[in-house]
């Protein structure tokens, strides 16, 4: 795609900017992070402005309420929102950036049609149900066990770290069903209503003091088939479909907004060496923002944003990481006032290397998948 943009691309920047400082203007301030109820309304109203404004689901179709936009206004409606400070997507993150984006590319007319216009709406909150307390960045050795009954598939095991899992109405599931193949082979990927019976969700309170995540229990919770997204023991596919979203396209607010926080450290940074370390992870920024108009570009064309969503996840969690290290050592005992608002995110740096896959993990599929190297030599364990 071509990198600049259009004039067509600048009136609507023009007409965005004016409609954030109208929507903006009259919002009320954000609710305290651990009243969920609160966040809730306040998050899926947000969600329900930009679909009253068109703005939302600016890649999704029209016929499911999205503004089919181009890949440059997509882009522009990131930057923009980031720079006007309007809320970020909240509790709705799973369903706009994961699930939406999923069912898109692999569900059927009737999840569709069921779902995707309430997940714009703000009337749908999804959570994630992904990682288990033995399979994290080893997502294909999950054990969650979903056995086929009839109509339903019949659910038992644990999931832990799951966003959003206290104030989902649904969640993206995936299960074993079948445990006599290849750990990649087994999987399926099932749409999950949270309200039904078995199902036992605990908050875990993070280092932050944040409650976002969750441990939630399955037991011999019915789920109908009709619910499955893809074909059965076809979810591992079905599965990096949806990580392909979030480690191409989902990163990319916090991208804008590291700009933004390397923009606000540079006064402070008086040393010759650390100006140019923090220029340095600027030009890197500024390149997987190039990156990025490429991933989008792929996504809006092909349905998925392709080999380039791989890298750029590796790459941004390695640039943040040195930011956020820098702003440490620069700010000192400053970059952890109770009083800034950019604490949460400095401390936060450190997550990123592990959320939505480890670095190390990134090395490998890079490696392997992109470049063909030899898969990783699993050695023996000693006895």
């Amino acid at each position: 795609m071509d990198l600049r943009y259009s004039e067509s691309d600048l009136v609507f920047r023009a007409e965005l900017r004016e409609w954030l400082t109208r929507s903006l203007a009259d919002l009320a301030d954000p609710p305290a992070r651990d009243d969920w109820p609160a966040r809730v309304r306040y998050d899926t109203h947000w969600q329900r402005r930009l679909f009253d404004g068109g703005y939302a689901g600016m890649s999704w179709p029209r016929e499911y309420g999205g503004r089919d936009a181009s890949p440059s206004e997509q882009l522009i409606f990131l930057e923009e929102t980031t720079r006007a400070r309007a809320p970020y997507v909240g509790v709705n993150f799973v369903g706009t950036l994961h699930c939406g984006p999923t069912l898109i590319a692999e569900g059927t007319d009737d999840q569709k049609r069921d779902h995707l216009p309430k997940i714009l709406s703000g009337d749908e909150v999804w959570c994630q149900c992904f990682s288990e307390p033995d399979a994290g960045s080893d997502l294909a050795g999950l054990r969650t066990r979903a056995v086929r009954d009839g109509d339903h598939y019949v659910v038992t095991g644990q999931k832990t770290w799951c966003s959003f899992g206290h104030v989902g109405d649904f969640g993206e599931l995936l299960v074993r069903t079948d445990p006599d193949v290849s750990k990649h082979r087994g999987i399926t990927w099932l749409i999950l209503p949270m309200d039904l019976p078995g199902i036992e969700v605990r908050p875990i309170e993070t280092v932050l003091g944040s409650s976002e995540f969750c441990e939630v229990f399955f037991d011999e919770v019915r789920v109908p088939v009709e619910n499955r997204v893809g074909a059965e023991n076809d979810g591992w596919r079905v599965t990096n479909v949806t990580l392909s979203f979030e480690r191409g396209t989902a990163f990319v607010s916090e991208m804008v907004d590291a700009l933004r926080m390397a923009e606000e450290l540079a006064p402070s940074v008086h040393d010759v060496a650390e100006r140019r370390e923090l220029a340095h992870v600027v030009a890197e920024l500024d390149g997987l923002w190039a990156l990025t108009k490429r991933n989008v570009s792929q996504a809006a064309r092909d349905g998925s944003p392709g080999r380039g969503a791989f890298m750029l996840k590796l790459a941004y969690s390695e640039a943040r990481d040195r930011l956020g290290e820098l702003c440490m050592r620069v700010l000192d005992r400053g970059a952890f006032d109770v009083h800034d608002e950019r604490v949460e995110e400095r401390l936060r740096t450190l997550s990123i290397p592990i959320a939505a896959g480890t670095s190390q993990i990134q090395r490998n599929i890079i490696s392997e998948r992109l470049l063909g190297l030899p898969k990783e030599q699993q050695w023996a364990k000693s006895s």
